[in-house]
């Protein structure tokens, strides 16, 4: 067991086949369990659903890693080992979060699309019928792509600079990091309500 929990990528590997293990008997006991293996939007709504959760812990968890840990302690951290920061740990970290943000909002929209509630949920009810639960979850959807866009249109381009990823003269990296945290910061206050509302959407209604 160590040999494996040693190794991110057999840590991975276990837990992918421990989960199809446990989907197989979760469904297998499932009361229409001779009709969900052939059910294409079944296995969507599974699937995607699951993925969409995955993402979001990823993205989210990150956002509250970078506001919650990160940020606060730099000032706590020694001059000659900010570097392992700035240029091992806050890259590595900005590309799972970045990449999740992305993954968080496509199988959102797969999820909505197959759910067959996606016109509803980005229109805010207003095309289509207008029902609590498709309003409750756009309001979250609609939230969830602004924090996508402030990912990936302005932390990122300005962390590229403030972290010395492309070449900018001091000033610009001092202005682009203190953009990226107010931006960031931004999506900590926003993710807050988007949640509520994900959650809300699926136990409310």
């Amino acid at each position: 067991m160590a040999s494996i929990l040693q190794s991110l990528n057999k840590t991975i590997i276990a837990g992918i086949i421990l989960t199809l293990i446990l989907f197989f008997i979760i469904f297998s006991i499932w009361p229409e369990s001779n009709t969900w293996l052939s059910d294409t939007y079944f296995w969507g709504t599974v699937v995607f659903r699951y993925l969409h959760v995955l993402s979001g812990i990823m993205w989210i968890g990150l956002l509250w890693y970078f506001n919650f840990v990160q940020i606060p302690n730099m000032p706590n951290i020694p001059d000659e080992q900010k570097p392992a920061i700035s240029k091992v740990i806050a890259p590595a970290a900005l590309f799972w979060f970045r990449w999740a943000a992305l993954s968080t909002i496509i199988t959102g929209l797969i999820v909505a699309y197959l759910g067959g509630y996606v016109n509803q949920a980005m229109t805010l009810g207003l095309v289509g019928e207008t029902d609590p639960k498709s309003i409750t979850i756009g309001i979250g959807m609609w939230l969830g792509i602004i924090m996508a866009y402030n990912v990936w249109m302005i932390i990122w381009p300005n962390q590229k600079k403030a972290l010395g990823i492309i070449d900018a003269t001091p000033e610009e990296k001092a202005k682009s990091a203190r953009t990226a945290m107010l931006l960031s910061r931004t999506n900590t206050l926003l993710s807050f309500p988007m949640l509520l509302t994900m959650v809300g959407a699926q136990n409310l209604y």
